[in-house]
């Protein structure tokens, strides 16, 4: 696909990754199940083992490199899930010894890494997203984790100031892009070393398929990755890589109605008394509206609130028609959940994550209302 910069976003979502034509085949060719390849002679070619390389994979991953950097030379490594592609980046850049800063207010699944980590000698340290913390814990540090918006609280870091500061002190970084999509932020842009994603989300946006990624500059750092992933076999199947590749085509039509309903949503909620603690980036008068609107080019589909206790939340849940009470987010149909449910998040007991998809606006905001009135009395 042509790299120029100045071509749309849905035009590069549409195009990016495909083969060039070649008459009588489809445009982007089906999925390619092989465990093994044909090898005479010695191992010099692309594909050699299922578990190295393979072509719906290679696709894939210009694709997402094409998103997450146009016109740049950068590579792109899917795995399983956006669990795994996390621990490529932490496992093959930290060993025994070094320390690594991790935002506390961030992804759950994070404490696990941490005892992974600690366990093998890696010293972990922690602050919150907001307010740009995590640098008061940097010196010395190997590795500067960002998740920025944070899940599920959405608070933003400045990634340039962060970036600078990590690399004057001799720290990569690497930034969780996944509320974001490369459509909504592009870290490397931003000085970032890895832009990492699980790509379950909004990247795919159909909720039926497990993936991650990892795309970094530095073609050093991607061989590391790489090969992290070909030890542990936190491979994608073919099949995975190839509806993820057919579900990128619709990305920007995806995103920008769910962001745009995403704060329509937000304001609405604005004017209800039981609502509090309301956060989306896009907010003119949310605290990470400044920082946000300078990094960010679409502000995300996740609305977060406070309803008055556990009881309102779950009825506000229940009472919804047009909602999935689910535990994931970025996709087409909306979902919502209680977060306290899980343990693990510092959150209130009526903390709700909001995750706007592609309903019309109008219905999707008169359920939510509606919903909120039912469960009022």
């Amino acid at each position: 696909m042509n790299d120029d910069r100045a071509i749309g976003d849905g035009t590069r979502a549409v195009r990016a990754g495909l083969p060039d034509p070649v008459k009588y085949e489809p445009t982007l060719p089906g999925p390619v199940f092989a465990a093994h390849f044909h090898l005479p002679g010695e191992p010099t070619g692309p594909y050699t083992y299922g578990r190295d390389e393979n072509p719906t994979w290679t696709h894939l991953e210009r694709a997402i490199g094409e998103l997450e950097a146009p016109g740049e030379s950068v590579e792109t490594v899917t795995f399983a899930s956006g669990m795994a592609a996390i621990s490529a980046v932490l496992f093959s850049q930290l060993k025994a010894g070094e320390a690594v800063v991790l935002p506390d207010d961030g992804y759950q699944a994070l404490p696990l890494l941490r005892e992974r980590l600690e366990a093998y000698g890696v010293e972990v340290r922690t602050a919150p997203t907001g307010g740009d913390a995590q640098l008061d814990v940097l010196a010395g540090a190997r590795l500067l984790w960002i998740e920025t918006p944070s899940n599920p609280g959405l608070d933003v870091c400045d990634v340039r100031r962060l970036v600078r500061e990590a690399h004057a002190a001799g720290a990569l970084v690497a930034v969780d892009n996944t509320l974001a999509t490369p459509l909504g932020q592009r870290p490397l842009e931003l000085g970032a070393d890895f832009s990492v994603a699980s790509d379950t989300k909004g990247m795919t946006g159909h909720g039926d398929i497990l993936l991650g990624h990892v795309t970094t500059g530095d073609p050093g750092l991607a061989a590391d990755v790489r090969r992290w992933r070909k030890v542990v076999g936190a491979i994608p199947g073919p099949m995975e890589a190839w509806l993820a590749h057919r579900s990128l085509a619709t990305l920007q039509l995806r995103v920008d109605r769910q962001c745009a309903t995403a704060l329509e949503l937000a304001k609405a909620l604005e004017g209800r008394d039981e609502v509090t603690g309301l956060r989306h980036p896009g907010l003119a008068d949310d605290p990470s509206h400044p920082i946000a609107s300078r990094q960010m080019r679409r502000f995300g589909s996740v609305v977060s609130f406070v309803l008055p206790d556990r009881d309102r939340a779950e009825r506000f849940l229940d009472g919804l028609r047009l909602v999935d009470d689910a535990t994931s987010f970025g996709g087409v149909r909306s979902t919502a959940e209680r977060r306290g449910r899980w343990g693990g998040d510092a959150v209130p007991e009526g903390f709700v994550r909001f995750s706007v998809g592609a309903e019309d606006p109008e219905d999707l905001i008169a359920d939510v209302l509606r919903a909120l009135d039912a469960a009022a009395r």
